[in-house]
């Protein structure tokens, strides 16, 4: 098993003068979850090299089984500092492509070109694909093979609207992760804001919030 897992490169939180980025434990449960089961996992970025970590998820009460073991793991920090560009990077050899969120992706992901490129070559394939919490930002301009949004027709989730509220930032983001992907003709559904809660529509696979994470990656996985 191969899986491509994309992270970030936007760092600045809208206007604010905050910082953002990838969120920690949304990529450290899904990285762990994939090399457990013994895949090969590639890290690539739009702008190569180490991606921005919003400090917020570097917090103490941020941290989890995961991120500790990640920040113990010196091989795997070098394989994070060191992205493959996004734009280098096709689908020859992947089984499935994987988007840990954070609200950097809302920036970047959501409107990258090689993004929407590696996308809809997967699930023209037939291969699977992940995301989780922010990320699903990465489908506001991806089409499926019918020319349609990707998502349309089919049963999503995603950061809620409620969650965004929660940590004050609806009038920040460029938009907001529930409205996108329900005015893309998905089916939207949620569970209790920060509990886990995992959808899978073929191969499609979405996460609600960082505690979903580790659960979209089982369930990714399970479709390999």
């Amino acid at each position: 098993m191969k899986i491509l897992m994309v992270l970030t490169s936007h760092d600045k939180l809208g206007d604010t003068g905050e910082k953002t980025g990838f969120w920690l434990e949304e990529f450290a449960a899904p990285y762990y979850v994939f090399k457990d089961a013994g895949a090969e996992i590639v890290l690539a970025s739009p702008a190569g090299g180490q991606p921005p970590l919003d400090p917020k998820s570097d917090a103490e009460d941020s941290q989890t089984e995961a991120t500790k073991r990640f920040k113990a793991d010196e091989a795997s920090n070098k394989a994070l500092a060191t992205t493959h560009k996004l734009a280098d990077i096709t689908t020859d050899g992947f089984d499935a492509i994987f988007y840990p969120g954070g609200h950097g992706p809302l920036w970047d992901l959501a409107e990258n070109a090689d993004s929407k490129r590696l996308i809809e070559a997967f699930a023209a394939a037939d291969r699977p694909v992940g995301a989780v919490c922010h990320a699903p930002a990465v489908f506001r301009h991806t089409n499926g093979s019918d020319g349609k949004p990707l998502v349309s027709g089919k049963r999503v989730t995603g950061f809620t609207n409620s969650e965004e509220a929660a940590v004050g930032l609806t009038d920040v983001v460029p938009f907001l992760v529930e409205d996108m992907l329900t005015e893309n003709g998905g089916h939207y559904e949620k569970g209790d804001d920060w509990a886990s809660f995992v959808l899978v529509d073929g191969k499609l696979v979405t996460g609600q919030n960082p505690a979903s994470s580790e659960a979209a990656a089982e369930k990714l996985l399970g479709l390999l």
